[in-house]
């Protein structure tokens, strides 16, 4: 159940001058990203600025994005929260217009115990049992990890398909791959231990540098599963920089501002984040250049 290709982008969410959401250019940044290297888009995850979307902005997004990209490319819906029972009516809700899965990140600030995220997790399953679902394991974030264990025992459930696994442990993602089946979908949810993660077993990643990048991403994961790993490391390494660089501060005041600098009218973040000073713009810049980024406007 559920096939999400090897890139998967978590995609911002533009914002008008204003701070509204800014539909228009959602639908022309989709399209851009499924042509260039995107499997698969996650919509209102973390770099989606989810924390300060509504919840009709989240569903509003689900519905355009459907409708001008869905034909192309699977729509992931970031459907997560810290309360199951609102998990499950965004999930539901969701599920009713047609999204081709569900990305649900481990509850925050609550930090349930292990069988707490066990019983919300195979809730939300069992309440749209023919949407995949796609775990989010994000500590850092979080409060909260979500173990090996339990994701073993979730990954049993037919519609838990896949984990976004951005805990930084190649020992955690190792011991997954060790207690899952092999159709078990491991991703990355760091850029920069994509490669690392191929090589236990992952399946691709779900990945921020790919607005930038995209076609880059794709080509190292195929040339690691093909055999090429020599020429997927030559790649790894021309794009570590970049990898590194949009984490320089929180995701996604970054990604947004490289955007803004290739020509994006993505607009800022919302508050509490703030955006990029000019240190980490000049930062930001040396690194696109260097890896010819900015030279062709992507509008």
């Amino acid at each position: 159940m559920g096939e999400f290709g090897n890139v998967i982008t978590a995609m911002i969410t533009p914002f008008t001058s204003d701070g509204k959401v800014n539909y228009d250019v959602a639908a022309k940044l989709a399209d851009h990203l499924i042509n260039n290297g995107s499997d698969s888009l996650v919509i209102c995850g973390t770099t989606g600025e989810s924390p300060t979307l509504t919840w009709d902005e989240e569903y509003q997004l689900f519905v355009e994005l459907l409708q001008t990209v869905g034909n192309k490319a699977k729509i992931i819906a970031g459907c997560g929260s810290n309360s199951t029972k609102e998990a499950i009516a965004a999930t539901e809700k969701a599920a009713k217009i047609g999204v081709h899965g569900s990305l649900q990140v481990v509850p925050y600030y609550n930090k349930p115990p292990q069988e707490g995220l066990y019983q919300h997790f195979r809730a939300i399953a069992h309440a749209c049992p023919d949407l995949p679902m796609l775990l989010y394991n994000i500590p850092g974030r979080t409060g909260q990890n979500l173990s090996s264990e339990t994701v073993a025992r979730l990954a049993t459930i037919d519609n838990i398909i896949a984990i976004k696994e951005a805990s930084g442990s190649l020992d955690q993602a190792s011991d997954i791959r060790r207690l899952t089946s092999p159709e078990f979908q491991i991703y990355a949810g760091d850029d920069s231990l994509t490669l690392p993660l191929l090589s236990i077993g992952a399946k691709g990643v779900v990945s921020v540098a790919s607005h930038l990048v995209g076609n880059q991403i794709q080509q190292m994961i195929q040339s690691f599963k093909i055999g090429k790993t020599e020429l997927a490391t030559e790649i790894h390494l021309q794009l570590f920089p970049l990898f590194k660089a949009l984490f320089l501060t929180t995701n996604p005041i970054p990604i947004k501002e490289c955007l803004k600098i290739q020509g994006w009218n993505v607009g800022s973040v919302r508050p509490p984040l703030c955006t990029a000073d000019g240190n980490l713009s000049q930062q930001l810049i040396t690194v696109m250049e260097k890896l010819q980024l900015i030279s062709d406007s992507t509008q």
